[in-house]
């Protein structure tokens, strides 16, 4: 993708310890409301839950595999912040800031430069 953004509208996580997951780690998957179609809510055997893209999962009734690697980690971000968008899923962008760090930001909150 690699397209550059600037943050419009702050952003600050709501997970201090997101879900890092592996190809073929097994989940309870749960539909819960979200504003965010495309996203299932998921815990993992420790029972620490996040939310994952759908299109990132085989669910077979309440259970949930990784078919891919998955970060949950979300940027806490203020305007002006420049991004570096590599991935981007059902509203949301995966970035690379300046300083390194990567994590997701609601699309909404950039814009293209």
């Amino acid at each position: 993708m690699n397209q550059t953004v600037r943050v419009i509208k702050e952003h600050t996580t709501d997970f201090a310890d997101p879900l890092i997951l592996k190809t073929g780690d097994l989940l309870m998957a749960e539909r819960k409301k979200t504003d965010w179609p495309g996203w299932i809510w998921c815990t993992d055997k420790n029972g620490k839950g996040g939310w994952i893209p759908e299109c990132y999962l085989k669910i077979e009734g309440n259970t949930g595999r990784m078919l891919r690697d998955y970060d949950a980690t979300e940027l806490t971000a203020r305007p002006g912040d420049k991004l570096n968008v590599l991935d981007e899923e059902s509203g949301w962008l995966w970035c690379l800031t300046e300083q390194g760090r990567k994590g997701w930001i609601p699309k909404e909150n950039v814009e293209l430069i």
